[in-house]
């Protein structure tokens, strides 16, 4: 897994992954009894999440099939594919210069509340760090993770929640496209297992994705 963490022993945990925006009510109604549990005292700082990169439907002009997702690394937004030329717009942290990934793959493994095992890279990086972290509203991965794999192989590339909302529309991370808590919730529900995943890297979006959208959701 590629993430950003920005502070030392003890903030360590707590900036690595996924922030929570403040969302409608309604919104949170696919919550678990654990979701709640976990994200009612959060242990991070609240934020406002621009309207651009709230969530949203917006009409949709590339010809991936409903199903699918897009990530659109130069405008900070993760597609998810509806019928009719519609998609679920999600406002997203993606990779810093350098560490970005492209390319094509699939959902091969989904997890609630993953735990997260730091890759030698990361703690050459980012160290020092524990070798495991039991999933919960401290750990970077956040409330959900779906697993990226091409050629039947980890990517070691996810999208993920993370405890850095204010970072949301922003590229700062390790390489891991991040949404809220709230967001990454809404998509894994929506996701199914093998679903194609298409990453742009930056410059390789140059045709418009998707128009001005809409709050209303299905």
């Amino acid at each position: 897994m590629k993430i950003v963490i920005i502070a030392a022993a003890g903030t360590a945990l707590l900036l690595g992954g996924c922030m929570q925006a403040t969302l409608p009510p309604q919104w949170d109604t696919n919550f678990t009894a654990r979701d709640r549990q976990q994200l009612a005292n959060p242990p991070y700082r609240q934020a406002s999440i621009p309207p651009a990169y709230q969530r949203q439907v917006v009409p949709y002009h590339r010809k991936e099939a409903p199903g699918s997702i897009l990530v659109d690394t130069d405008g900070r937004f993760v597609y998810y594919v509806l019928p009719e030329g519609r998609a679920i717009r999600y406002g997203a942290i993606v990779g810093e210069a350098g560490q970005a990934w492209s390319g094509v793959a699939t959902v091969a493994r989904k997890e609630e509340w993953p735990g997260w095992t730091p890759t030698e890279s990361e703690k050459r990086r980012l160290g020092p760090l524990p070798n495991y972290v039991e999933g919960g509203s401290r750990n970077p991965m956040g409330s959900r993770a779906l697993y990226l794999y091409a050629g039947g192989k980890d990517t070691l590339y996810r999208i993920h929640g993370t405890n850095q909302p204010e970072y949301i529309g922003h590229a700062i991370s390790s390489g891991c496209i991040r949404l809220t808590n709230e967001d990454v919730i809404d998509l894994y529900d929506r996701v199914k297992m093998g679903a194609l995943v298409v990453v742009l890297g930056p410059k390789q979006g140059t045709g418009r994705v998707a128009s001005a959208g809409s709050s209303g959701l299905n």
